[in-house]
């Protein structure tokens, strides 16, 4: 999968630990849970991560080549331990060498160590002194704080605040079994250490070291993420954060997909024209006749780079030759309003849906949340089809209308803060009885998300939890994310105890009903995200939130805002539920909490809407300003604050409708002064490509 991490696991020093099945059982055959960390790369694989043993020849340059992670777990002489077997457990200079580039050049480094780590006839303390960590060779003991009344198995308490990364989100206890003592150098993030009450009191029992680009991290015990071991307590947890946060950021993602059309001279030939095409349409799309002339200059040049890039697509042969025909049927006809039914009806992405697949499309169109008039646009892009996306879809999110997009290029109309394309949008002379497909630009989103998320954690001094950390590092991760999202937010519209048409957009309602029912899908989306047994779940999970708190409330205009009113209740409720701290200027998640108090805002919106089926109109749009204003405070001049009094119930709904505020619902405080110190921030995402 695109985006995580690749992670080596050292077996060549005689290490007393394999993720090799085979191997463990061959280590201890009668207690083979006793040399295995086969769960520990179990739950690396399901976190997305891909994990391999070095089994053979020194650890060179080229050996830790391809790699995000070098793990080294507890190397000993046989005489000590059951090992691998394999190589010495002596590195060479040049091997520590190797490593130390390895991490100062951006690679992450993690290991176990051990008590008594003296006698294991290891020269693992030279490959840590490069790092400026230490082991002490002794026995950590604690009687009084202690796991399952077993004095050496020592329960860690965290070695101080939370600093910049939440290292530890999600872990609340662990336990060292055999654990000896680390020393730190000044500037390393002490995770956890021993009690004041232990045998030594206070020591470090795991250490986080930046090293130039790379990460290192020590535990003082290496038992607890074995077989054994990794599923108590909070190891499992602690395991794969760490080595997510070895990981670091992606130095970078893949390289641009190649595109044949892009380098065409007839792209370029395309965007000229439709440009110059622009300026002479009228906000409906046709051409004055006083402009007549240049314009059809202008559409002969469009007309002919089409027919020249049209052999680059056979797939969409049946479109372009269609495209083809209205354009000269658009230009027989005079230049006025364009009609391009025909070529609509023949574009059919939804058909092939193939990962990397290019399309043309051309289209008189308005850009939703971009240039509202229906003059002509041009895009290439290609399609978003993930082979782990289209089982998903096959199997249990069925939505053949669905099409994610990436964009290769595009004329001016999407060089604005549109991420669709949709059939709707596009000039013709009637409505088709059914639209069937839908595009969403989710290298976009996910684009505009991480840079503006980025600055949010920034601004708002935000510990990140390291998955967290690296889906706003990686655009590859960010974008297969947000199609997973996109996937499972989409077909909610139509899914679940609707009381009215989930497709209101041609109905005329108080703005909140909007905003609720896109909170519905996104809140239906997290739910599904914590159910699925999937790397992305859990970074959908992250989008979603930070998306909603960050960039949906302070984007756009303060007029009937639904998405930012949908931002703005996520914020309150978590706020209020004590999910959702700010404190001293600095915003902190309760992130063992998180899920269940958004499932919680999502049941009770679902029960708003089961509720709304038995209701009159007016009665459920009270009832869901209800909902909203318990924890979003109103205007105070809102008439619907004051409640069925205030409102002209003898007239019809327009007039319950026209009641309504323009800015219903303002922005906190909070919001307010993240909106000046953001606004930048949001402004520059307009036009966004994938980086």
């Amino acid at each position: 999968m695109r985006g995580f991490a690749q992670v080596l696991f050292d077996e060549a020093h005689r290490e007393a630990w394999s993720i090799r099945p085979d191997a463990v059982k061959a280590m201890n055959p009668g207690h083979p849970a006793d040399a295995g960390y086969t769960r520990a790369a179990d739950l690396l694989r399901a976190a997305g991560h891909g994990i391999a043993p070095h089994t053979e020849g020194p650890l060179t340059a080229g050996a830790l080549a391809g790699h995000d992670v070098l793990v080294i777990a507890h190397p000993a002489e046989d005489r000590w331990e059951r090992t691998t077997g394999l190589g010495s457990p002596l590195f060479s200079p040049e091997e520590i060498d190797a490593i130390e580039g390895f991490v100062r050049g951006g690679g992450g480094l993690v290991v176990l160590a051990e008590c008594e780590q003296d006698k294991y006839g290891t020269n693992l303390d030279d490959v840590l002194a490069r790092f400026g960590v230490g082991v002490s060779s002794t026995t950590a003991q604690d009687p009084r704080r202690s796991y399952r009344e077993v004095a050496h198995w020592v329960l860690a308490e965290r070695g101080g605040p939370v600093g910049a990364d939440d290292i530890l989100a999600g872990v609340g206890a662990a336990c060292f079994y055999r654990a000896g003592a680390l020393t730190a150098p000044v500037g390393a993030e002490v995770l956890l250490r021993t009690s004041p009450t232990a045998d030594p009191a206070g020591a470090p029992l795991a250490v986080a070291v930046r090293a130039d680009a790379g990460r290192v991290a020590v535990f003082a015990d290496s038992d607890l993420f074995g077989d054994d071991s990794i599923d108590d307590l909070d190891h499992a947890a602690l395991w794969r954060g760490i080595v997510t946060w070895a990981a670091g950021e992606p130095a970078a993602d893949a390289a641009a997909v190649a595109s044949e059309a892009a380098a065409h001279p007839a792209w370029a030939e395309l965007k000229a024209a439709v440009e110059e095409l622009r300026p002479f349409q009228l906000k409906d799309g046709s051409v004055p006749a006083a402009s007549a002339p240049d314009a059809r200059k202008a559409l002969a040049l469009i007309t002919a780079s089409v027919e020249a890039l049209a052999p680059l697509f056979p797939h969409d042969a049946a479109y372009l030759d269609a495209c083809v025909g209205d354009l000269r049927r658009w230009d027989a006809e005079g230049l006025g309003v364009p009609d391009f039914l025909d070529s609509l009806l023949a574009f059919q992405p939804q058909l092939r849906r193939e990962d990397g697949l290019e399309h043309l499309v051309v289209f008189p169109m308005y850009t939703q949340n971009g240039n509202l008039d229906r003059n002509f646009e041009a895009v290439l892009c290609r399609v978003v089809w993930p082979d782990w996306l289209a089982e998903l879809e096959r199997s249990r999110y069925d939505n053949p209308m669905f099409v994610p997009v990436a964009f290769t290029d595009f004329t001016a109309g999407y060089d604005t803060n549109s991420a669709v394309l949709f059939p709707e949008t596009v000039a013709v002379r009637e409505t088709p009885p059914k639209f069937t497909w839908g595009g969403i630009f989710c290298d976009r989103e996910a684009a505009r998300f991480r840079r503006v998320s980025r600055a949010a954690a920034d601004t708002l001094r935000l510990p990140l939890p390291p998955d967290a950390a690296r889906l706003l590092a990686s655009q590859e991760l960010a974008q297969d994310t947000f199609v997973l999202w996109d996937l499972i937010h989409d077909r909610t519209h139509s899914h679940g105890d609707l009381p009215f048409d989930p497709f209101m957009i041609k109905q005329r309602m108080p703005y909140w009903l909007y905003a609720l029912e896109e909170l519905r899908c996104d809140l239906n989306t997290f739910r599904e995200a914590t159910r699925l047994d999937l790397p992305h779940a859990p970074l959908v999970q992250y989008a979603i939130l930070f998306d909603r708190l960050f960039r949906f409330p302070i984007t756009g205009a303060r007029v009937r805002n639904y998405d930012g009113l949908g931002g703005q209740l996520l914020f309150a409720y978590l706020h209020k539920h004590g999910v959702l701290h700010w404190t001293d200027n600095r915003l902190t998640l309760d992130w063992e909490r998180l899920p269940e108090t958004v499932n919680a805002l999502c049941a009770e919106v679902e029960g708003l809407y089961k509720d709304g089926i038995d209701r009159p109109k007016l009665a459920h749009w009270l009832a869901a300003y209800d909902l909203v204003s318990n924890y979003v405070e109103p205007h105070p001049g809102s008439a619907w604050a004051q409640g069925v009094a205030a409102l002209p119930v003898a007239e019809p709904p327009k007039a319950w409708v026209d009641a309504v505020l323009p800015d219903e619902f303002p922005l906190s405080m909070f919001y307010e002064a993240l909106a000046k110190r953001l606004g930048d921030v949001i402004d520059s995402t307009k036009g966004i490509r994938a980086a």
